[in-house]
């Protein structure tokens, strides 16, 4: 299992950073990516410290460790910044908090997000066809997840992701223990979300995909 959506300590997750790595690597994950929800007031609190943790344990684990943040209910005016300014602190996953149904995320959250340098955009909600194929000209990825409320849309999502060509990965958004899951369950998240079996090997190479590019 691949997984580039978790949260710690640092913003709303149970777990510091170590314990995710450990209880992932139990399970057999084989990469992950710690993305803590951030505006301006935390960023360079947070990305250097998942870099520095990620550096020392990286030396000690099979699996591949990438340093992430997931830019959260900010203006969408300023996302472009903020994800220039995670790139320069050392994100190597940069996620939008997209506009789920269960949430007041900011109406032009999906369409800035995806206009911006951005990796992947996170539970999109209702994305619209035109967000759909601005995914797939900036080949940024949709997110499909098993959290509880932002799963509401998955089909909606994959639909319009397999219409218009816009890659989707599936995440956990995992902020505690239980949140984890295997990759038989995603696969069954993703049948959910009305994916065939081809579609989904699909989604599984994608996320290869994503750590072949960011290890290089």
């Amino acid at each position: 299992m691949i997984d580039l959506h978790i949260h710690s300590v640092f913003s709303d997750g149970e777990l510091i950073p170590a314990e995710i790595i450990r209880r992932a690597e139990a399970i057999g994950y084989k990469a992950l990516a710690i993305t803590d929800h951030a505006d301006h007031s935390n960023i360079d609190l947070i990305i250097p410290r998942i870099v520095k943790v990620m550096e020392r344990i990286q030396p000690f684990t099979n699996m591949v460790l990438l340093p992430g943040i997931e830019i959260t209910h900010v203006p969408p005016d300023t996302i472009p910044d903020l994800a220039k300014e995670s790139r320069r602190l050392g994100a190597k996953i940069v996620i939008v908090h997209g506009e789920t149904l269960v949430e007041p995320v900011k109406e032009g959250t999906n369409i800035k997000a995806l206009q911006s340098d951005i990796d992947i955009l996170a539970h999109p909600g209702l994305i619209t066809e035109e967000e759909a194929i601005e995914a797939s000209a900036r080949n940024i990825y949709l997110e499909i997840t098993s959290r509880r409320g932002h799963s509401l849309s998955n089909g909606h999502v994959a639909h319009a992701a397999l219409k218009y060509g816009a890659k989707l990965v599936i995440n956990t958004d995992c902020h505690s223990p239980g949140d984890f899951i295997s990759k038989e369950f995603a696969i069954k998240i993703l049948k959910g979300a009305g994916l065939i079996e081809k579609e989904i090997y699909k989604v599984f190479q994608n996320m290869e995909e994503i750590i072949r590019r960011k290890i290089k």
